[in-house]
C-alpha cells in the first residue's frame, strides 16, 4: 500500500532520499526553501542545482509550503543542513499531525545543534521543541553514503537508530530496497556524534591529502592518512563515550569507521573539498576567525557542515576536558590562530609524544 511521506529539505542528500522512497510507489512529497529548486522538479523532473543528471519519479513532487509537505504524512524526515535545522523544525510545528504526534519523524542532518546551555545533539535538541509525543521516538539514520551514488544504484549501508525500536524497523522497512541497505540501533548517541564529528577529521584529511602534493610530499602519504583516520576515529570514540554513546560497536560499524572512512576519502566529500581547497586555493584568506567563515558560508558554493561541527567539538571537549588534539587543532586553523603547517606539525609532536 502507498504511504504519504514528506522530506523537508531539497539538497542532494534530501532529494536522494526521497527518491528513493517514492520509487518504491510511495506519495512523496519534497520541501524546498528555493522555489528554483522545487519548480525545477515539477517541472524537468530534476534537481538540477543539487542533484543534477538525475531523473527523479512521477510520485516525488515539491512544495515551498512547509505546511502542505508536512501535514497528514505517515513519515517525515527532516533533511535541511545543520545550521538551517532548528529553523525548519519551529516552521513545521504548527502542522496539525506533528501536534497531534501523528507522523513518526527521522532525522539525516548530520552535525550538532547551538543552545543556550551550549551545543548539543540534534535529537535531544528537537526532542525539547516537539510535542511529547515523539520523545525517545525519532529516528536518527545516517551511514557512509553520498546522494550521487545512492540515485546511481550503487550498493550502500545505513543505520537507523532510535530508542523506539518499532520506529527504526518502520524506517529501515521504509527506505531499504535490494541496494540500500538498512540496519538497525538503539545507539541515537553515538550515532550522532560520529555522524557529525567525522566532517571535522575530513577537513583535516583534505588538507593533508593536499599537502601531500604540495611542497610536503617528502614528509606525508597514504599511510599519513591512515594514521590520521585513526587518530580522528579514536577521537570520535572519545566524545562518543562523554556524550552518552551506549554500544562500543557503534564506532567500528558503518556509522563509525565506514562512515570516517568514504569522507575521508571520497571525490564526492565536501568536507575534505574544502580542506584540500584550503591548501590549495588559500581559501581561509578572506576570513578573520571561525565565526566570520559561518557568518559568510554562502560564499564558498558548497557547504562544509565540519566548519560548525569543529567549533562546537572544540566547546565540547573543553567542557568535559577531553583530549582531542585533531578537532582542537582543525577549529584553531580555521579560527585564524594556527597556519597548516602549524596544525600539521602540532599533530605530528602529539603523535611521537604517544
Amino acid at each position: 500500500m502507498s504511504k504519504k511521506i514528506a522530506v523537508l529539505g531539497a539538497g542532494a542528500w534530501g532529494t536522494a532520499i526521497a527518491k528513493v522512497i517514492a520509487e518504491k510507489e510511495n506519495d512523496v512529497l519534497l520541501w524546498s526553501y528555493e522555489t528554483e529548486v522545487r519548480d525545477d522538479i515539477n517541472k524537468k523532473r530534476e534537481n538540477s542545482r543539487y542533484l543534477p543528471d538525475v531523473e527523479l519519479p512521477k510520485t516525488l513532487k515539491a512544495t515551498s509550503d512547509i505546511e502542505e509537505a508536512a501535514d497528514g504524512k505517515q513519515f517525515l524526515i527532516y533533511a535541511t543542513p545543520s545550521l538551517f535545522l532548528m529553523d525548519t523544525l519551529k516552521k513545521s510545528l504548527s502542522v496539525n499531525s506533528i501536534r497531534e504526534g501523528k507522523t513518526i519523524i527521522a532525522v539525516i542532518t548530520k552535525g550538532f545543534l547551538p543552545t543556550e546551555n551550549g551545543p548539543r545533539l540534534i535529537l535531544e535538541t528537537m526532542e525539547d521543541y516537539l510535542p511529547g509525543f515523539f520523545r525517545q521516538s525519532l529516528v536518527y539514520i545516517s551511514g557512509p553514503s553520498h546522494a550521487e551514488e545512492v540515485c546511481s544504484g550503487k550498493v550502500t549501508g545505513l543505520i537507523a537508530a532510535s530508542e523506539n525500536a518499532k520506529n527504526s524497523i518502520r524506517f529501515r522497512n521504509l527506505l531499504k530496497n535490494p541496494r540500500l541497505l538498512v540496519y538497525s540501533s538503539l545507539d541515537v548517541w553515538g550515532v550522532q556524534v560520529a555522524a557529525a564529528a567525522k566532517n571535522v577529521i575530513a577537513i583535516a584529511f583534505g588538507i593533508l591529502d593536499a599537502m601531500k602534493t604540495i611542497g610536503r610530499a617528502d614528509m606525508f602519504g597514504d599511510g599519513t592518512e591512515s594514521l590520521l583516520l585513526a587518530a580522528g576515529l579514536n577521537e570520535i570514540q572519545i566524545l562518543g563515550k562523554a556524550l552518552g554513546a551506549t554500544h562500543p560497536e557503534t564506532f567500528t560499524s558503518i556509522s563509525g569507521i565506514g562512515d570516517l572512512d568514504v569522507t575521508c576519502r571520497s571525490k564526492y566529500g565536501r568536507n575534505r573539498r574544502f580542506g584540500k581547497e584550503i591548501i590549495e586555493k588559500n581559501l581561509l584568506k578572506p576570513y578573520k576567525n571561525i565565526d566570520d567563515i559561518l557568518s559568510r558560508i554562502n560564499e564558498i558554493g558548497y557547504l562544509p557542515e565540519g566548519v560548525a561541527a569543529a567549533k562546537y567539538i572544540q566547546i565540547l571537549a573543553e567542557k568535559h576536558k577531553l583530549k582531542m588534539p585533531v578537532s582542537i587543532g582543525l577549529c584553531k586553523l580555521l579560527n585564524r590562530e594556527l597556519e597548516p603547517d602549524e596544525f600539521c606539525k602540532n599533530l605530528l609532536d602529539d603523535w611521537v609524544k604517544r
